[in-house]
Formats: C-alpha cells, sequence, structure tokens
C-alpha cells in the first residue's frame, strides 16, 4: 500500500465562503422543527427575548431559511491561520485492522486552540465586536470551548470570562492556563461570582460541576451586564452552522480521494463537531441522493443522552435561566459522572441533531471509557496522532464500522472527524496505561430524578 495516497490537502483559496444551513432540508424532509420556549412563560421565544444575550446576527442565523450564510471576510482571514484542515486515509490503521474498509479522518486538531472549537468562535467574538460588545462570558467543559473563546476575544479585542466545570479544572490545569495566556479570566464551576453558582455550592459542597451548571453561570453573567454577551460552543443552530465548513471542506476531499463515504462518524456532546462534518452529507441523504449514506453519532456511557435520553422540552441549563429547547435530554439536573471526555459531559443534544435521530436518519451509540481509550491508543501508535478523549469516541465508532466490514468481508468507506488534539489530556492516557481508569456507570436512578423536573411543556404529536 505504499503508493496509496494517504493525505488530501485543500490550497488556502478553497477555505468554504459560506456556511451550509441544513433546516431548509429538514423542513423538505418533513421534520417539522419545534420552537424554543421562553423559561418564564413557555411560549415560543422571539428574537427581542435572545437579545441580552446574542447580537442580532447570530440570533438572525438562528432561525435563517436560507440554504447558505456568507462567512465574513474578517472571520474567513480568521480561519486562514488553520484552514483548510486536512482529510488523511488512515492505511496504517486499515491495516492494523486487516480490514477491506478504508478510513478517512478529518483532523481538527491543527487548530491553535487545538480543536474544531475555533471555527465557530472566531465568528462569535467578530459578530458580538461588530454590535458593540466589550466582554463575552462563555462556559467550557474540557477546555477547548473556552480555549477557542479565549483566543478568538483575542483576536477582535474582546474580553473574555470563562466558567469551566470543575471536573476539567481540576484534571486539566493547563487548559486553564493557556486560557489565561490569551487573556481571559477562569474560574471553576459551580462559583462563588453568582448566584447560580453559590446555589450550586451551598446545596452541594463537592458539586464536580456539570456544563449545564457551567452554561447557567455564564447565561447569568451575561444578562446582568450590559456590555457583555453569552457565547455558546455548541447546541444552538449558529454554532452548528459555522462548524459546517468541516463537512464542506471533507465534501472537496473525498472528491479528491475519489471516494464517498459509507458511513460518517463523529462523537457528540451537544453536537457541533459531528454536525460540522456530517450536515454537508447528510443533505444528500434528505434529498434522496444518496439514501443508503449511514451515519453513526458517538457518546459517551457515562452520559448516554441520545442512547438513553428521552426526547422533551428541556432547559438548556441547570437554573432554568436560558430557553427550553427540545431535544433528547438526560434532564437539566442530571450530572454526569467526571469522566474525561468533559466536552461531552451535557445533559442534552442540539435540537437539529435530535431531529435526525429521531427520526431514523442518524444512529448512536455509547462506549465507556476503557473503550475509547483502547481504540485512542491504537490509532496513536498506526497513525501518529493522539486524539482527545471526545475524540476517541469516534475513533472507536470508525474502528468498530472497519471491523464489522472484515467480519462482513465488505470494502466500506468510513469518514470521521478527529475533532481535536489529546496534548492536555496525558492524565488521562496515564490514568488508562496504569488501569486506573474508571468505567463510570451510567446511572438511570439518577437521570430518573432529573427527568422528573423537566418543565410542564409536552412535544406535540
Amino acid at each position: 500500500m505504499s503508493d496509496v495516497r494517504t493525505r488530501f490537502d485543500l490550497q488556502p483559496d478553497q477555505i468554504p465562503t459560506a456556511w451550509f444551513n441544513i433546516m431548509p432540508d429538514i423542513v423538505k424532509a418533513g421534520m417539522e422543527p419545534l420552537p424554543p420556549l421562553s423559561p418564564q412563560t413557555k411560549e415560543p421565544i422571539g428574537p427581542d427575548d435572545l437579545a441580552p444575550l446574542f447580537p442580532m446576527s447570530l440570533i438572525g442565523q438562528e432561525v435563517s431559511t436560507d440554504e447558505w450564510v456568507d462567512v465574513p471576510g474578517e472571520v474567513i482571514d480568521a480561519y486562514r491561520a488553520w484552514r483548510p484542515s486536512p482529510l488523511s486515509r488512515a492505511t496504517r490503521l486499515e491495516q492494523s485492522l486487516q480490514t477491506p474498509a478504508h478510513i478517512y479522518y478529518k483532523y481538527e486538531g491543527g487548530s491553535p486552540a487545538g480543536s474544531h472549537k475555533p471555527n465557530t468562535a472566531v465568528a462569535q467574538a467578530y459578530f458580538n465586536k461588530e454590535a458593540g460588545i466589550r466582554r463575552i462570558a462563555t462556559e467550557t467543559g474540557a477546555g477547548q470551548w473556552g480555549s477557542a473563546m479565549a483566543l478568538a476575544c483575542q483576536m477582535f479585542g474582546l474580553e473574555c470570562d470563562v466558567y469551566m466545570v470543575k471536573a476539567s479544572y481540576d484534571q486539566k490545569p493547563y487548559r486553564r492556563v493557556f486560557m489565561e495566556t490569551f487573556g481571559a479570566g477562569v474560574v471553576a464551576s459551580p462559583s462563588d461570582k453568582t448566584n447560580s453558582g453559590r446555589a450550586i455550592r451551598e446545596a452541594h459542597p463537592d458539586s464536580t460541576g456539570s456544563l449545564g451548571i457551567a452554561i447557567s453561570e455564564a447565561v447569568e453573567d451575561a444578562a446582568t451586564h450590559e456590555d457583555t454577551n453569552y457565547a455558546l460552543g455548541s447546541v444552538l443552530g449558529h454554532v452548528l452552522l459555522h462548524q459546517t465548513v468541516i463537512g464542506l471542506e471533507a465534501q472537496q476531499q473525498m472528491a479528491m480521494a475519489g471516494e464517498q463515504p459509507d458511513v460518517v462518524v463523529g462523537c457528540v456532546g451537544g453536537g457541533s463537531n459531528y454536525a460540522g462534518i456530517s450536515y454537508p452529507f447528510m443533505a444528500g441523504k434528505l434529498r434522496g441522493e444518496t439514501p443508503d449514506m449511514r451515519f453513526l453519532a458517538t457518546e459517551p456511557a457515562a452520559c448516554p443522552t441520545l442512547t438513553k435520553g428521552r426526547f422533551a422540552y428541556d432547559y438548556g441549563d441547570t437554573s432554568r435561566l436560558g430557553p427550553i429547547v427540545p431535544m433528547y435530554t438526560l434532564g437539566h439536573d442530571f450530572v454526569p459522572a467526571p469522566v474525561h471526555a468533559g466536552g461531552l459531559r451535557y445533559h442534552g443534544d442540539s435540537p437539529s441533531l435530535s431531529l435526525l435521530v429521531k427520526h431514523g436518519h442518524m444512529d448512536a451509540v455509547a462506549y465507556t471509557q476503557n473503550e475509547i481509550f483502547e481504540a485512542g491508543l491504537l490509532f496513536a501508535k498506526t497513525q501518529g496522532v493522539l486524539p482527545a478523549p471526545e475524540a476517541n469516541h469516534a475513533v472507536k465508532g470508525a474502528i468498530d464500522e472497519a471491523i464489522a466490514a472484515r467480519e462482513a468481508g465488505e470494502e466500506r468507506v468510513i469518514l470521521f472527524n478527529l475533532c481535536g488534539h489529546g496534548h492536555f489530556d496525558m492524565q488521562a492516557y496515564d490514568d488508562y496505561l496504569a488501569g486506573s481508569l474508571p468505567d463510570f456507570e451510567f446511572d438511570a436512578a439518577d437521570e430518573e430524578a432529573a427527568l422528573a423536573n423537566l418543565p410542564e411543556v409536552s412535544i406535540p404529536v
């Protein structure tokens, strides 16, 4: 296989100049999106309800019915620091698995923050700066989103304050240092800076935190300061929109390889990186152009929202400050076990991605910590790239697909998104190599208690 081409690179002038909006295709395919609701009135919210948190330009993208949304020139200029990102064929992994499958991965770990997150962070920073905002308040799980937002705010001259989930704050101190290097303020969440954080600390002094709690703190911070807006790293439509640069590039690169994916794999916490690579391909499936293409979302067994959650209206944050959205959820009160894949420890999923799963256009599977680190270690040894714990879920999904192809004796083209590197996650790898990595069990009793507190809003039949 020495003569097999293993890397497919685009030129700088091939960076996508418009983001792809899948919502028109979702509607045409008969999936009716449900509106977000006000946490106070339980009625559909309008642009004015979101104005205390987001600039009108992003609110417009959130409700856009246009298939394409132009990328501003200033954002493209920022993208040039790491985009286009490479697409590679994992031939050494294929050989190790003795599979007839062809495995391709889109590598987003080459960005300055080490993940896909800057694709939307720089866009959000730009639109907030354009709107006259001085400061951004945000949350972060593993630290990848906080790192990206700190970088983006530095690029566009904004201040940045990050509420970092305490489990990750303790596990990944160098992520905190990275954010502080770019001028961001970072506190462990739950913190004593907000009413939301103080209430959680009083009720649960030993809380390891959750993305739901950290979101509550950041939303409260933004809502109580006129010069401050909130920025979210996943879940919402405009965030997923910005990430489609990944899939749009991947389509060009798969054409260079002369192949079409049979299955597209990615890890899911809120849904941003997986939507980013999958939505441009998903459009073909929804239009009937590639009806047999499959989509596999992978998630942690400790926080299995898509595989064990309920499709319902739920609050996006623990303190019920933000909008109520329709999604697969484990309940806004659910606090996942402190797995190393902190970016996937969110109680819910993107509404659009949830719709695709609910209607059978996308499958989902959950993995334990030891399963995904075993996969990540094999990928590192064969391909020389050390994935982040979050990305290891996608690696595991791709490996399972390749093994299934081997056992079936069939060729299969697998594309997955390697959404970030694991250079800040060596403690996790050390724990795995030492055999001390716990496989946290999902506690259905905790989920049942959390789901008992869902808002009194029913999904229309």
